[in-house]
């Protein structure tokens, strides 16, 4: 049995879903001081060349699992680098926030 396959998938995997909770956060709580800009650059950086490293040698599993690590990490970086009305707008029109739920229920009400 080849090894190899399944420690790329559970790679893939772990690599995958370490943003999407950062990624939530950053949505739900619209707070992105402790997010280093420059780390997120950098992380950013690595995974279009991942993403270009994985186009040259046409290898499926590494398209598509930068392809979605390079979403998460560039959402990331680019709503810490907003300013806060315009992440705020961003966040909202992803995932309102709670007083603004509250609030249209009771006009709707």
């Amino acid at each position: 049995m080849d090894l190899a396959p399944w420690v790329g998938g559970a790679a893939t995997v772990a690599s995958t879903v370490s943003f999407a909770p950062q990624a939530w956060k950053v949505i739900r709580t619209r707070e992105t001081e402790g997010i280093s800009v420059r780390g997120y650059s950098v992380t950013v950086a690595a995974f279009a060349c991942w993403l270009a490293y994985g186009f040259l040698l046409g290898e499926w599993p590494i398209i598509v699992s930068n392809i979605v690590c390079l979403a998460f990490a560039s959402f990331i970086l680019v709503m810490a680098m907003l300013p806060r009305p315009e992440r705020e707008t961003v966040a909202d029109a992803i995932a309102p926030a709670a007083g603004d739920q509250v609030g249209e229920a009771q006009k709707s009400a």
